[in-house]
């Protein structure tokens, strides 16, 4: 059953609708994915445009503008870098970061797959500190200076933390199993992963309004990323008794 969209609104005025993005709907429409978040928010509001995009498996915040005034507004902050955004991230390993500034250029392949290269990659900026640390991942803030395609995603796996999830750039299933001590599994039984997508939530958002106000808005995690994080905190918790 495909959610309802108004049950995601943030926050809504005339000129601007603010969602927090459920995983595995596009922003937009593709030959891959013919449902995608601007045709169903279009049912409701006939004349928005989405501002900015973000992949079919990353979950939170995406502003949609209202009217035509309001779309060149914000764009032109995207542009001039004025757009506050931040993302969370479970990784693996244990980090420490600081206000760590990841700047490696990253270039598209052919098939849509990024990788960091010198020669041919474009300025990528990615600011990294940690939230949180668990006994075997990290809870980390990731705020994208630039916005490149993947660029958090392969930032990170380049700095050795790749996001739990994220096969396609070093990351692995994520598996109560292989987290958990003494794990039994039911024979002939199958376990199903706590994160089997790139765990990555675009956490906050902020930007002026048309009015020139500063404004701000945070996305609730979706149920796998908190129960993700339920469990790293109940394995630590056990651990440290």
């Amino acid at each position: 059953m495909r959610p309802n969209l108004t049950d995601f609104v943030i926050y809504e005025d005339p000129d601007y609708l603010v969602i927090n993005k459920w995983v595995g709907i596009s922003t937009l429409a593709d030959r891959n994915n013919e449902v995608c978040l601007l045709d169903q928010a279009k049912k409701n509001w006939e004349n928005v445009q989405v501002c900015h995009r973000l992949d079919k498996y990353t979950s939170g915040v995406i502003i949609f503008a209202k009217n035509q005034e309001a779309y060149r507004h914000i764009s032109l902050q995207f542009q001039d870098r004025k757009v506050d955004k931040q993302y969370h991230a479970i990784v693996e390993g244990r980090h420490q970061f600081l206000d760590r500034m990841i700047d490696l250029p990253l270039h598209i392949g052919r098939r849509g797959h990024v990788r960091v290269s010198q020669l041919s990659g474009k300025a990528s900026e990615t600011v990294v500190s940690t939230i949180k640390q668990y006994d075997t991942h990290s809870l980390l803030s990731c705020k994208p200076i630039t916005g490149r395609t993947h660029q958090i995603r392969v930032h990170l796996s380049a700095v050795g933390a790749p996001l739990a999830g994220d096969v396609e750039y070093g990351g692995r299933a994520l598996f109560l199993s292989g987290i958990k001590r003494h794990y039994n599994l039911r024979k002939d039984s199958y376990e199903r992963p706590l994160m089997a997508r790139p765990a990555l939530h675009a956490r906050s958002l902020g930007f002026n309004s048309i009015a020139g106000q500063r404004m701000k808005f945070e996305a609730d995690y979706p149920k796998d990323f908190r129960a993700t994080l339920n469990q790293l905190q109940k394995i630590q918790s056990i651990r440290q008794f």
